[in-house]
């Protein structure tokens, strides 16, 4: 163990370039196995059993993961005064994470599930958590400028525990088994690679201020409520299809839903780079850069879009048509059949990456509640339209409502990004 974190922990001459390349690979490869995994399991042992670890492991599970994370990775890594020490985080990081458990047991109770398809989600909410708890300390690398360390941790940590989940499931064929398997990797590769490493920098407090519990959650609360909702109104369609279709119609739609990480991960790409000049335009009052910026980004973005959505429609039935082989015999004409539904949830996409560039933009101009207030109304839409779509309108209804409630978001964010623009220009004049 002594001498894989001594492997970890060097640099070489370019820190900064170490940080930056595995960075991009760690979140390469924790992207990567969130869009495939679905797929592998369906092609292991087939549908039904797909759908279930779909729901479990990018739905039901993700949303867990986002109370055991809480919003605090943003507030941690740019807490540069230390105004909270290291045992102030993982205090609260524990609370939150028991909190995680606890609403996934309690959903899981009022769930009405077979018992395989409890343990395989509640043993993807231990993942999920475990995830969520390892963020604490991948946090505090990346605030010591240490995010070479937060890169490798997640490539290792994927690497293992999808490695043993696939192994594991290839040889029992038991979903169950297999995710047993995934969450004893998780917990073996935060105890060698993010603890193991944690003790070994310099200038780490472990003590915990009185207070600094409660004001933590003060901080983080909005933004926790904010992305807790997000996720929900970008699942609502999954939620509504597990609920009244049947679990193969949760693998399948998982496999069409897959270009969104896609385009979520490659608007992150396009996005990120020029947050730090936007931020200083628009502190600095040079509002018609900020704009310039702004509309040139979403420029990008747009010819992506159209790029994504014609190429969709072009040759996604071919497409579907290769995963079908892939998937074998058994699912042939199957996944063709949504090459309609496919070209939908990709538009749908392109909207929400059109949020996410406005989103941050809101942020820049310090318009938190506003983007509450857009969560807040999409997520009324989501609960009343959602089910509502599925039961009418099966695997069609489920993509039309996603794209309905991107474009809802869109239209909002654009409203108020607008808006606050206007005013910030007018008060700065």
């Amino acid at each position: 163990m002594e001498y894989l974190a001594r492997k970890l922990m060097k640099t070489g001459a370019d820190k900064d370039r170490q940080n930056m390349v595995w960075n991009m690979i760690g979140s390469f490869c924790y992207a990567l196995a969130s869009m495939v995994l679905s797929f592998l399991v369906m092609r292991v042992v087939g549908d039904e059993q797909g759908g279930i670890f779909a729901f479990a492991f990018s739905v039901f599970g993700q949303q867990m993961f986002i109370v055991a994370y809480f919003g605090t990775r943003p507030f941690q890594i740019t807490d540069g005064s230390n105004e909270y020490t290291m045992g102030d985080y993982l205090r609260h990081r524990i609370v939150t994470c028991l909190a995680a458990v606890g609403a996934g047991i309690l959903y899981l109770v009022f769930s009405g599930y077979a018992p395989d398809k409890m343990a395989v989600i509640f043993l993807m909410v231990c993942y999920k958590v475990i995830d969520g708890f390892a963020d604490v300390f991948e946090s505090e690398f990346q605030r010591n400028g240490n995010l070479h360390l937060t890169g490798k941790s997640n490539t290792f940590r994927t690497i293992l525990s999808v490695s043993l989940f696939l192994i594991t499931l290839t040889a029992t064929k038991n979903l169950v088994v297999s995710c047993t398997a995934a969450v004893a990797a998780q917990v073996l590769g935060m105890l060698v690679i993010d603890v193991s490493l944690i003790r070994r920098l310099s200038g780490i407090s472990w003590e915990r201020n009185q207070g600094s519990l409660k004001a933590l959650f003060g901080s983080t609360f909005l933004l926790f409520i904010s992305t807790f909702l997000d996720f929900y109104v970008f699942s609502s369609a999954r939620y509504a299809i597990d609920a009244h279709l049947n679990d193969a119609a949760s693998g399948y739609f998982s496999i069409i839903f897959m270009p969104t990480s896609v385009i979520n991960l490659v608007a992150g790409f396009v996005i990120r780079p020029f947050l730090t000049p936007l931020t200083e335009y628009w502190n600095r009052k040079r509002f018609r850069d900020f704009r310039n910026m702004t509309g040139k980004i979403g420029l990008v973005i747009l010819g992506l879009s159209v790029l994504a959505v014609g190429a969709t429609w072009l040759i996604g039935r071919p497409v579907l048509g290769i995963l079908e082989i892939v998937l074998g015999e058994a699912y042939k004409g199957k996944l063709v059949l949504l090459h309609k539904e496919f070209t939908v949830i990709v538009l749908g996409g392109a909207f929400y990456a059109f949020s996410n560039l406005l989103y941050y933009a809101l942020v820049i101009m310090r318009k938190q509640k506003f983007i509450f207030s857009i969560y807040l109304a999409a997520t009324a839409a989501a609960v009343f339209l959602a089910p509502v779509f599925v039961i009418r309108y099966g695997m069609m209804g489920a993509a039309c409502i996603y794209l309905l409630l991107m474009v809802l978001m869109a239209v909002g964010f654009a409203f108020f990004t607008y808006i606050s623009y206007e005013k910030g220009k007018h008060d700065g004049a």
